[in-house]
């Protein structure tokens, strides 16, 4: 036997070897690594004439042949190549039929299977015909009895059906491919000619579960009307605005109860524990329609929960908010019920005719209209807010106060620079802008100064109506309150236009950039009753609370002091004082301003200067906020020693089409300051005329 068995495997290597292409030859190393035969089974397939003769299968994954051993009184194993057969006679009896597996190296894996050969029909068939716990499509069939050697299996779901075998121990599946009630037959065979046969109606449904969409073909929304009312599933008549679907629910409320209405059972309970928010998109005939949206207990119709919201436009599609927080999550809840109107008698007409659709559980109540000023710490208020562009933000304790609530708005890696944040879904009125009040306040907690923040405030329902203005921040890690002036608006966006309803407003922080996890806080949104003077031209200097933006570069020192020199012209409190001190030849400052200057009408710029000599050279420059290659400058003489004049410097050649914020200003540009009297100089009113 050994001889045969190492004979076979060595034939079974050449045939492999002499069919390889040459340059495979000199490795083999790849039959070292080769599995062993797995999963080893045989199916048995007994002729029913009581002859006894049984097909055997064997199969086997990483299988090349197999050894069987019949399990009577024949010794010698019958050798079957992988995907082939043997036919074996049998008396009748219980056999241990023995399947030798070789893989391709010749490595053997062994198993047994038990095969009863009888000539009499099976005995206490039992059959298990059940739907899968996970697949509602899917049915599961496994089967024993007495005497059997096989089953056949038909689902029952197509003519002329070629059944599935299996053996006893096995369970076999099926998926159907519609809903519906199929007829599942059973045949248990032996080696006789009589057989044994069960049979079981199976019904296939596709549970109504959350969200209800109407869009499923399989599923059944069997609604039970009450009262009048009437539910049915139709095509969308209403295609647009936020529900384009295919299918909605229609509900007419005709003549009946004023309590007419309808339910739906689920196909199981509602799960409460993390979303507890219903949502619903109705489209209704009418605002102040009152919807009502209630759970029941699939049994016990004292156990609910029930919300009523009313509608808020007509002839349209909006999608309604059910809180149901204080929900007691103890009970079960398996029936949604819709009533529209309780406590009016319906009438069947299109003003009692109702369209509703996507019924789901989110953890988000809508997000509502809010009244300026925005402090985050009214309670009762929703102060949900909109991101957008990849911004997040949440609800946070001032880090300064832990009795203020505040917003925190994180623009992390990936956002967009156009990242923003939309306060509520709007206000609850228009911002009352005029011609003399034109400015809302923001306290803004930066990461760093210098960041720019963008506002824009919209018409809530014609977005092509805003007006958007940009403020830098100056401190860092520190509340400050940053007043945006619409007056002034953002380069390239549209001008303030008193006529338009501006009632929503968006936050864009570090706009410009993209979003690298830079986090900031905001509280206290308000609408200024009186405009606050910013730092913008004309510059006077006679603000004791202004802040005014200064930087110094090599050698320049710009501060504001008292008017040292207070006659002539200039008889102010307070100037600004140069002192040019050693460093480079082009020394000087700059002041950032708190919006861009205006050059439409005006492109003269005045400024009245005191200087310890004539003929000192004065250049004043203007420079875009973040680019200083946007720039544009003149230079004049002064004419006067030690004594006031207003110098014209004639800016018409500026270009327009870019944004100047800050104003910069060298005394003697290549020359060396000493820091002396002689590089001392005052100026004051720096204005457009």
């Amino acid at each position: 036997m050994n001889t045969i068995k190492n004979m076979f495997r060595f034939a079974l290597l050449l045939l492999l070897l002499t069919g390889c292409k040459q340059e495979l030859t000199d490795d083999l190393s790849f039959l070292e690594s080769a599995a062993k035969a797995d999963k080893l089974s045989a199916m048995f397939d007994i002729t029913q004439d009581n002859t006894g003769n049984v097909t055997i299968t064997p199969n086997g994954e990483g299988a090349v042949s197999y050894d069987v051993y019949f399990g009577d009184a024949t010794t010698a194993p019958a050798k079957v190549a992988a995907g082939k057969s043997v036919t074996h006679k049998y008396a009748e009896g219980v056999y241990n039929v023995k399947l030798v597996a070789y893989n391709i190296t010749g490595v053997t894996t062994e198993a047994t299977r038990q095969l009863t050969v009888s000539f009499r029909a099976p005995e206490n068939l039992e059959v298990i015909a059940e739907v899968d716990a996970v697949n509602n499509f899917k049915v599961n069939v496994s089967a024993k009895a007495l005497y059997e050697t096989m089953f056949r299996v038909y689902f029952g779901d197509v003519p002329n059906e070629v059944p599935k075998s299996f053996l006893e121990g096995e369970t076999i599946s099926h998926t159907y491919a519609a809903v519906g009630t199929y007829t599942v037959r059973v045949v248990a065979l032996s080696g006789g000619a009589a057989t044994t046969e069960f049979t079981k109606n199976i019904t296939i449904v596709d549970p109504v579960l959350l969200p209800i969409t109407f869009e499923s073909a399989t599923v059944q929304y069997n609604f039970i009307n009450f009262g009048g009312g009437v539910v049915t599933v139709i095509n969308n008549p209403q295609s647009g605005g936020i529900n384009t679907s295919s299918k909605v629910g229609r509900m007419v409320k005709n003549p009946g109860e004023v309590y007419g209405g309808s339910l739906i059972t689920l196909g199981a309970p509602i799960d409460f524990s993390a979303n507890k928010v219903f949502r619903m998109k109705v489209f209704s005939p009418r605002i102040g329609a009152r919807v009502l949206l209630k759970v029941e207990n699939a049994t016990n119709g004292g156990i609910f929960f029930e919300k009523e919201v009313a509608t808020t436009v007509s002839n349209a599609w909006e999608d309604l908010a059910f809180d149901f927080n204080a929900v007691n999550t103890a009970n079960s809840y398996q029936k949604i019920v819709l009533i529209f109107d309780l406590g009016v008698a319906g009438d069947g007409s299109p003003n009692f005719t109702f369209l509703f659709d996507d019924i789901r559980l989110t953890n988000q109540l809508p997000v509502g209209l809010l009244a300026l000023p925005v402090t985050f710490d009214e309670p009762g208020v929703n102060y949900a807010v909109i991101d957008f562009g990849g911004n997040q933000s949440v609800t946070a304790v001032d880090p300064t106060s832990a009795t203020n609530n505040v917003k925190r708005t994180t623009k992390p890696n990936g956002a967009e620079t156009w990242a923003g944040t939309t306060i509520g879904s709007g206000f609850t009125a228009r911002i009352p802008f005029t011609a003399t009040t034109t400015q809302m306040s923001v306290r803004v907690y930066s990461p760093s100064a210098g960041l720019r923040i963008r506002f824009k405030v919209e018409d809530r329902n014609d977005n092509t109506k805003s007006v958007e203005t940009d403020k830098l921040t100056t401190v860092a890690n520190a509340w400050e309150t940053l007043v945006f002036d619409f007056a002034n608006q953002a380069p390239g966006t549209a001008a303030l236009n008193l006529s338009y309803n501006y009632n929503m407003g968006s936050l864009f922080f570090d706009f410009g950039n993209p979003g690298n996890g830079k986090v900031f806080l905001w509280d206290d949104v308000r609408f200024l009753t009186t405009n606050v003077a910013g730092v913008v031209l004309p510059l006077d200097f006679e603000s004791t609370t202004l802040v005014y933006n200064i930087t110094n570069f090599e050698g320049g020192d710009l501060t504001i002091i008292n008017n040292p020199q207070s006659n002539g012209i200039n008889t102010s409190s307070r100037v600004a004082r140069m002192i040019k001190n050693a460093g480079q030849t082009y020394g000087g400052s700059f002041i950032t301003l708190d919006a861009p200057i205006n050059f439409s009408t005006q492109k003269i710029v005045r400024m009245k200067v005191f200087s310890p000599r004539v003929g000192a050279k004065v250049l004043l420059k203007v420079e875009n906020l973040t680019n200083g290659a946007l720039f544009f400058e003149k230079e004049v003489l002064t004419t006067v020693a030690n004594g006031w004049e207003d110098l014209t410097f004639d800016f018409t050649a500026i270009n327009t089409a870019n944004s100047y914020q800050k104003v910069v200003l060298i005394f003697d540009n290549g020359t060396m300051g000493d820091g002396s009297p002689n590089f001392t100089f005052y100026l004051d009113d720096i204005r457009l005329n």
